[in-house]
């Protein structure tokens, strides 16, 4: 297997022996930022029974929201492909932006504009502050592989990205890949 290094735009795939992890169990976070001041990212496979439209009354329309990470769980952050659209946007890579105008935003979401397959929604982010996400990738607590889906990893269906990423790391992933979220509870 190739080992990458983490830089913006790949993504953190969570090791199977996180499974103790709250936040992090079957997580795969997109890398959005990463350098030798710290790493952030969004946890794109979490997706929490909060509407956006439930916690910020100025849209109208219900897109879902996700669990980006373990901090600033009272902070709404975006990703999106549309920066066209959104000024003030900051590129992850491949056609995938953070952030911008948010005043814009929800306007162009209530006029149908922007839909669900052009944004995601995160409570907090996940962060590591200088070397630690080395550390745990040491430690082998997260596997780092190329974003394949480029811009399209925002209408990706959150449930199927862990094991399917199990799958393509192939070896004794694929064991994990079919593994209840819980092995204790088998």
């Amino acid at each position: 297997m190739i080992i990458l290094k983490p830089t913006k735009g790949k993504l953190l795939i969570a090791e199977p022996s996180l499974t103790g992890d709250v936040s992090f169990n079957r997580s795969v976070v997109l890398l959005a930022e990463h350098s030798n001041e710290g790493s952030v990212g969004f946890i794109l496979n979490k997706p929490l029974e909060y509407q956006i439209n439930e916690l910020v009354t100025e849209i109208e329309i219900p897109f879902r929201v996700y669990n980006g990470g373990p901090v600033e769980q009272d902070n709404l952050y975006f990703i999106h492909k549309v920066p066209h659209l959104i000024d003030n946007s900051v590129e992850i890579s491949d056609g995938i932006y953070w952030g911008g105008d948010f005043e814009t935003t929800v306007e162009l979401i209530n006029k149908e504009i922007i839909s669900e397959d052009d944004i995601r929604f995160f409570l907090g982010y996940s962060g590591w502050s200088s070397l630690q996400l080395d550390q745990e990738l040491s430690s082998k607590s997260w596997v780092v592989v190329e974003n394949e889906h480029e811009s399209r990893i925002i209408q990706k269906a959150a449930t199927a990205i862990w094991k399917e990423n199990m799958i393509q790391l192939g070896g004794d992933y694929l064991l994990w890949s079919n593994s209840p979220e819980n092995p204790s509870l088998n």
